[in-house]
């Protein structure tokens, strides 16, 4: 049993960062930006971008907690607020609005640091995946399911790596019109997840107010 409930979390935990970072959503935005630069410069900027938001995506995936306790904010809280968030999102991908944090003047911008931004922040580790992976590790009963977690977020990162690597390839076989069906798909299982973790916060917290006011 303790097997089936690892492997569900791991599915769901893939499934929601997957979801979220979305690499196809990323994957024109790569191009557009990388346009020009020689190939070698064009991985670099793949490499870079990836790993840091892999970076960013598994501090917070370890670490979340220490900081919510830091400041006095409850996993709960953090399921509403990021769930409504995440409820936003799919909501705007549901309605193909693709690259929605990012302005069309910072997506047309020559700077070399746009692997930064908005590439890796926050394209690919923003506000909502850095919610997710929170809440996901304050989900997690033991280190296992939170060991569990950083191999989900490795394996979705490195899924994302592999379409900017292959990205003129990928161009090539997926169209901006079945980029914006996939993106309309994967709002829809965000927009679940979000309402999910909604419903699972407000549960948490109701329930431990009642207890408190029975307990007086």
């Amino acid at each position: 049993m303790a097997v089936e409930e690892m492997a569900a979390f791991f599915i769901y935990a893939f499934t929601a960062v997957f979801v979220i970072v979305n690499p196809l959503n990323g994957l024109f935005t790569f191009l557009s930006m990388t346009r020009g630069f020689p190939e070698k410069m064009r991985q670099s900027f793949a490499t870079k971008s990836v790993l840091l938001a892999l970076f960013l995506a598994l501090f917070f995936a370890m670490f979340g907690a220490f900081v919510l306790n830091l400041f006095g904010v409850s996993v709960d809280s953090i399921r509403i607020a990021g769930g409504i968030l995440l409820f936003t999102v799919g909501f705007n991908m549901m309605r193909a609005k693709v690259n929605n944090n990012v302005s069309q003047t910072e997506i047309s911008s020559a700077d070399k640091d746009f692997w930064v931004f908005p590439i890796a922040i926050p394209l690919l580790c923003g506000p909502g995946t850095i919610s997710t992976v929170i809440v996901l590790s304050g989900s997690s009963p033991d280190y296992w399911y939170t060991i569990l977690l950083l191999i989900a977020i490795i394996i979705v990162f490195g899924v994302t790596y592999a379409v900017f690597h292959f990205s003129k390839t990928i161009s090539k076989y997926i169209s901006y019109t079945a980029m914006l069906v996939i993106t309309r798909v994967f709002g829809l299982l965000l927009a679940s997840i979000a309402v999910s973790m909604i419903t699972t916060g407000l549960y948490n917290i109701l329930y431990e107010l009642m207890t408190i006011f029975f307990m007086r």
